[in-house]
């Protein structure tokens, strides 16, 4: 059974999150976009309130908590800013390879990595970039890298994780969405491997937990996309009533609500699944699409409930609009999320079909 009930420590975490997003982040998201970065006074107050180390093992100087933490913080900062969200996490999904693989000297290699401020850290998984590991070297290309700069690659190959600093290429990309966090193409040609490790089975979990990461993050773009169109709703008047008042605008806010609730119930139950150690394959997979399907919904109603000022930069639904795509393309996108649902389905044991 899941426990809905967060707890009083998890409770206050989300509290922290939430005013720490709503003081340092909000104000500054416009600026973040143009400066492509977060303040160096932003970052300094993320780490001080002990969000950068969230997942870290406590053996780590971290504070030890699990996936379910991780997607409500997720949520009250992407709420706020996405882009900046993923430019304060330094590791963001590659700390799970590092965390799934459990092998002294990968750890040891991130760690160092993101000791110094404003690392950052590119995730490659083979299912979906281009990786391939040849003795001691790895030659990999991703079209695309929530990152302007990337000081360390840690990449995904079946279930052994690679890493390397060294002969990393980057090419700028303008980008629409994320712009916080920056973007760029990446390549690596014969760079040198300067740890290497695995584990049976570690890559589907890996997998799973970085697609749950990129979920609870596109929860909080959405819901702020839904609090702010209702609200503009029930202060816009027309033909003397606010237009949320209007059946088919009322309509469309419900759908939009029930869109982002229904997707935040399947984030919540497979960060359960992986908090508890279940195989959660299918259930995060599941969760990472049904949140993209959810953006398809929210992002074109709310901008059609502002009207024309739905496209100005004035107002953040095209802000919303913009994060969402570009969340909903990261690790492979909906296709690749429903293609491993799918096959998971397919492989489990379900109860035999009796036939009279």
């Amino acid at each position: 059974m899941i426990d809905f009930d967060p707890g009083d420590d998890l409770a206050l975490l989300v509290e922290t999150a939430r005013k720490f997003a709503a003081e340092a982040l909000r104000p500054r998201l416009r600026d973040a976009e143009s400066a492509r970065a977060v303040e160096p006074s932003v970052r300094e107050s993320f780490d001080a309130i002990g969000l950068a180390g969230l997942e870290w093992p406590e053996d780590a100087d971290g504070a030890g908590l699990g996936p379910l933490a991780r997607v409500l913080v997720n949520e009250e900062l992407a709420a706020a800013d996405a882009g900046a969200s993923l430019a304060l996490d330094a590791a963001g999904p590659a700390l799970y390879a590092v965390l799934e693989v459990d092998d002294a000297e990968v750890t040891n290699a991130l760690r160092e990595a993101v000791a110094s401020p404003g690392t950052r850290v590119a995730f490659l998984d083979a299912t979906t970039d281009r990786v391939a590991v040849n003795g001691q070297h790895i030659d990999a290309d991703a079209a695309w890298v929530p990152a302007d700069r990337v000081d360390l690659v840690v990449a995904l190959v079946g279930d052994e994780v690679v890493l390397a600093r060294e002969g990393i290429e980057t090419t700028a990309l303008r980008g629409a969405g994320l712009r916080a966090a920056g973007a760029c193409a990446l390549h690596l040609a014969a760079a040198p491997i300067v740890a290497r490790a695995s584990r049976p089975g570690c890559g589907e979990r890996v997998r799973a937990r970085a697609r749950v990461y990129a979920a609870s993050l596109l929860l909080g773009v959405l819901r702020d996309a839904c609090d702010f169109s209702r609200n503009y709703a029930q202060e816009r008047q027309a033909f003397g009533r606010p237009i949320a008042h209007h059946q088919a605008l009322a309509f469309l806010i419900t759908d939009m609500q029930m869109a982002l609730d229904g997707a935040r119930l399947l984030v919540h139950e497979a960060a359960w699944h992986l908090e508890t150690g279940r195989d959660a394959t299918e259930v995060a997979a599941a969760a990472f699409a049904q949140c993209i399907e959810a953006s398809r919904l929210i992002g074109p109603n709310g901008v059609q409930i502002l009207g024309g000022h739905g496209f100005m930069a004035d107002y953040p639904m095209e802000k919303a609009m913009r994060e969402s795509r570009a969340l909903g393309l990261w690790l492979g996108g909906f296709d690749a999320a429903i293609d491993d649902a799918g096959r998971a389905l397919c492989e489990s044991e379900g109860p035999a079909l009796e036939f009279a």
